[in-house]
Order: C-alpha cells, then structure tokens, then sequence
C-alpha cells in the first residue's frame, strides 16, 4: 500500500457523494443512511489528479471539428448489438450490471466466442473464478480458438501492464468490485477501489483504442456502489434483469453514448447458454389460453421495439368487508385508479369485488398505453365475457374516462398484424393513421364507454 498520512472520508454508496463528515441524508441523491466511512491515504488522494501535459490544450473553432465514422464490432448476437446500438465501438467503455447468478458472466463468455472466432483478440480478466472454472463453463458454450486468452488477477496496476503488453481489441473485467489498486488504502468493492479502477480503465480504452466491458453486482438490497456510481463515468450502461426462475433474461440499455437508450434484448437461458430470442412478442404469448374471460393483449414500446404481452385479469365478489386488490408486473395504484374510472364513468360496480391483475411472463411494465388493455381484461373478467384471441388493445384512459393517444401507435398495429391479429382497438385519434395500409380492423374509441360499447356489445 501506498505510505502517506491517512485521512477519513464518507462516501454515499448511492450516488458516490463526498464528505468530510457523516450525514443522515446525501445531499446528492436524497438517500437516508447511505454514508459509509472509508481511510485513504494521502497519496491515494493525489494519485486520481491528473498529471501535468507536456502540451496545454487550445480551443478549436467547432466547425472545423471533423466527425470519424464510428467502428463498431459485431459481438455476433444481434439482440445484444441492437442494444449497443448496432455494435462495440471501438475504443468504450462498457458497464454490464445485474444481479448475482443472472447470467452476465455467460453473456460475456458467449460474446467473447463470437468474436474470437471472428478473428480478433481477445483477454477475459476473471477477479471471482479459476481458470479451471472458466474452463468448466467454456466447454458448455462450446470450442475457442487460440485469439481467446485468459487472465485471472485483481491487481490493476498487473492488470494495465499485460493490456498494454499484450495489446488485445476487447477486454472483460469479471468483476470491478475484486479490483484493487496499490494506490487506494481501502478494502477492494469500495466506492474508493471501484472508482480508481474504473477511472485507470477508461484511460486504457481511450488511450490504447481497447474496448473495454466490465461487471457490476448489484445486491438484492441495492447497498453496493458499483454499477450506479459508475453510470457517468462509462460510455454505455447495460442492465441484466430477469427471475432467476425464468427461463428468460432480458438485457436493458439505460445508458449509450453511441446509440439509443431503453432499448431490450431477451434471451433464453439454456443448458449450453444464453439463445437469442428473435421474436419477443411470439415468445411472450406462447401458451396463451383462448376461449377465457379475463384475458387480452396488449403491446408496449421497449425503445424502438414493439412488444406484445398478454394481460390477465381476475374479478370476483368479495367475502371480506374490505376488497383485495393484487398486480404484479404493472403499478398497482394505477390498476385502482383505472378501476376507479370504470366506476365512476360507466357505472360498473367494482368497489364489493377482489381484483387480481398479472402482466404475463414475468415482465415489469410502466408505461401508460397498456391502460386499455388492463381496463378490457377487468371488463372480461367482470361480465365473464371471453375476448376475441385475434384482438389486441393499446391506449392511455385518463381521469375523465378518455381514451388518449400513444406513441408509435402504427409501429404497434404492424406488430400486431405480423403476428396474426384481426381486430386492434385504438385511441380514436389514432385510428385513422393505423389503419392506412393495413389489413389489420382497426376499432377506434374515444372513452371508456366506447369501449364497452364496441368490444362487448
């Protein structure tokens, strides 16, 4: 470790906030009792300036600024390029983050195959497993050529000499929390450690041209730095989120400094690997019952990808004198004040009934255009009415009962329609657009009522 006097700093383990001091609230990120105390040396301190340059910089006038056309390298799965936005930049820093027994590490491995098997030359750092066990999951994924090399170290400043040694495209660190440098007097997994190393390995991707991917563990109780200390400092920001005991991953883009965000990839997880799943929409709907009340679809918007779910709901008369309401996979406060506008704009007495709602396969859906959907199920539920298995619903309902417009609203028609679907109720300001150049019978509906009116007439 490096000499030097000590000095003692609190680090929030939120948002990565500095103080000289303890405090019960960060003054950065608003959370309680995230300061956490870590001793750092007076050299560790001064080793994260930046040195002096041998030439000062000078302003450039921007419009004689020239734009290079990006690089970017396949990794050989096209749901993982379309979230990189077509591909690895050359050059990036990545951050994969998730969740303990997710699936990243498979990921990466998987990645790690395609391109050296495209011919480039690859170096998989591993802080958490043996070689040996890299091994054990290699072989299950399947045969490596000779450009794929392994490393198992957690020392950076070892780490950064064989990069520059051994000059590699693509670098993964397995993971950022067991890096440590000699240069930080702090335990490794650290605010203090994670930083350093993260800030040593954004000056190797950037100085030698190597793209760089890293790990993040996130705990169940959200209490370890890493990933979302990190955001600002990386390039792209990829979330591994998905049950453990789901056979589906599904990998999301928070952040890409190269491409769109929000976008999504699924993925299966099998014996031999993660397996692409090319068509979300058909996967999600796979095993969907027919001929039951209770049941519609729906589609949402994951970037600029399409995706139809399946809604269920489920409504019966209660035995207790206050009702059960339960939702999983949408707000449950919105699933009551969508049952609050059925009361009170078209009559339907749901206040003496328990309520269940469930976004199928396990999908975790926020946005406001699957409002319509969940109002037909509980509907279809109510009057036991069965719906149509060739319809599909989207729109936002307001307070008022309205039925409001969506985004990409022809994107969702054209999903639909490629997957089978006959019938899709729409917002009526919508309708006119969907239906140009489409099969598909498109239902527009101005309110709550309409709805009634024209589904379940």
């Amino acid at each position: 470790m490096a000499k030097g006097k000590t000095t003692t700093i609190f680090y929030c383990q939120n948002c990565g906030y500095e103080s000289t001091k303890w405090m019960g609230q960060c003054p950065g990120c608003k959370e309680w009792n995230s300061f956490v105390e870590e001793t750092v040396s007076k050299a560790s301190l001064s080793a994260g300036k930046v040195g002096e340059r041998k030439e000062r910089s000078n302003p450039t006038v921007l419009s004689q600024v020239t734009i290079a056309k990006e690089d970017k390298m396949s990794t050989g799965m096209d749901e993982l390029d379309r979230v990189l936005g077509g591909g690895i930049v050359q050059g990036s820093l990545t951050l994969v983050g998730g969740d303990p027994g997710i699936g990243k590490s498979t990921l990466l491995l998987q990645v790690c195959k395609n391109m050296s098997d495209a011919g480039r030359k690859v170096l998989y750092i591993s802080g958490e497993e043996s070689l040996q066990q890299i091994k054990m999951r290699a072989d299950r994924i399947g045969r490596f050529t000779e450009t794929m090399l392994l490393l198992c170290e957690t020392n950076l400043e070892d780490i950064a000499e064989i990069i520059r040694k051994e000059q590699p495209q693509v670098v993964v660190i397995d993971s950022i929390q067991t890096m440590y440098s000699d240069e930080v007097s702090a335990a490794p997994g650290s605010v203090s450690q994670v930083r350093e190393a993260t800030g040593m390995l954004l000056q190797l991707a950037k100085g030698l041209n190597i793209s760089i991917m890293i790990v993040g563990h996130v705990t169940k109780e959200g209490t370890v730095a890493g990933p979302r200390v990190l955001e600002h400092m990386v390039d792209a920001v990829l979330y591994f989120e998905g049950d453990r005991h789901a056979s589906y991953r599904v990998l999301r883009g928070v952040k890409n400094r190269f491409g769109s965000t929000n976008e999504i990839g699924v993925f299966e997880m099998r014996e031999q690997g993660l397996v692409e799943v090319k068509n979300a929409s058909e996967y999600m709907l796979n095993g969907r019952p027919e001929g039951e009340s209770g049941s519609v679809v729906s589609c949402t918007m994951e970037g600029t990808r399409p995706l139809l779910i399946e809604i269920q709901a489920l409504v019966c008369h209660s035995n207790f004198g206050i009702p059960r309401r339960q939702c999983t996979g949408t707000d449950f406060n919105r699933v009551n004040l969508l049952m609050a506008v059925l009361e009170k704009r078209s009559g339907i007495q749901l206040g003496s009934c328990d309520a269940y709602v469930n976004i199928t396969g396990g999908m975790k859906i926020q946005e406001p255009a699957i409002d319509l959907g969940i109002v037909i199920a509980i509907l279809s539920s109510f009057k036991n009415k069965p719906i149509s298995s060739k319809l599909i619903a989207f729109g936002e309902v307001g307070l008022s009962g309205e039925v409001r417009a969506v985004a990409q609203a022809k994107q969702r028609v054209a999903e639909a329609e490629k997957l089978g679907f006959t019938t899709c109720v729409v917002p009526y300001v919508c309708a006119q657009e969907c239906a140009k150049g489409s099969k598909i019978e498109v239902i527009g509906v101005k309110t709550v009522q309409d709805v009634i009116d024209k589904v379940f007439a």
